[in-house]
């Protein structure tokens, strides 16, 4: 896979770089800033993008403005998302924004390198990864929502798992679930979202968009509208 980076410290910058190589994929370009992105994806044709939320000059939104034009000008390109801390406010506005597979993901997920290479592949083949702990801290701040009032506890854990992008066989397994029963806790998450059926596929991610939203209303099509293969899921409810 050919992967652009855009990170301004040297030694992530260089760990990613070989981390990512050494999995057998091509790094096109590694850019300390986001001065000469969009030319640079122009001229290399990535199949993903990582980048930074914080970068230079002034290390607060460069990153994240980034990430959303990237998202609005090449919606079919995938966008993995690295960032010190969880930045709910960043982190909301980039999942809501329309455009490819997307990913946000702590920065502590590079040490453990099969998780972090799993989750690279994952996204560039079309998924939403989130982060585990900025899934709990989105869900926990829209706790309040009536929709996730109405959920039981055993469906926002699954909602948490289907936010992070697993299938329904991996939400299974993680929960000791029968791939039956998670199923059937997806389509109960679906209705108590009022989440309609839409013929793509989409409402897995469009469940996790609808809690991550500041202001309500669902957006007319998922990151996993704009992929040709997305992860397959068991059963056509789900």
């Amino acid at each position: 896979m050919r992967i652009l980076i855009c990170e301004d410290s040297v030694l992530l910058r260089e760990g990613l770089v070989r981390l990512l190589e050494h999995g057998g994929h091509s790094v096109v370009a590694a850019l300390p800033d986001a001065t000469s992105l969009h030319q640079t994806v122009a001229a290399t044709e990535p199949e993903l993008c990582i980048l930074d939320v914080r970068l230079p000059p002034s290390f607060t939104d460069e990153g994240i403005l980034a990430a959303l034009e990237l998202r609005r000008t090449h919606p079919r390109l995938p966008v993995l998302v690295l960032s010190q801390y969880v930045e709910e406010r960043y982190a909301s506005e980039l999942i809501a924004a329309q455009g490819g597979a997307f990913g946000y993901l702590l920065k502590d997920r590079v040490a453990d390198v099969g998780e972090f290479i799993d989750s690279v592949q994952r996204i560039a083949s079309g998924a939403t990864v989130l982060d585990p702990e900025v899934v709990a801290q989105l869900l926990t701040r829209r706790s309040r929502d009536d929709r996730m009032r109405a959920l039981t506890e055993r469906e926002r854990t699954v909602l948490a798992a289907l936010a992070e992008g697993r299938s329904n066989q991996s939400i299974a397994a993680l929960l000791f679930l029968s791939e039956a029963s998670v199923e059937k806790h997806i389509t109960a998450i679906f209705q108590k979202l009022q989440l309609e059926p839409d013929g793509g596929g989409n409402r897995r991610v469009l469940a996790a968009i609808a809690h991550f939203e500041s202001v309500g209303g669902t957006p007319a099509a998922g990151p996993d509208a704009r992929r040709s293969t997305p992860e397959p899921q068991t059963g056509a409810s789900a």
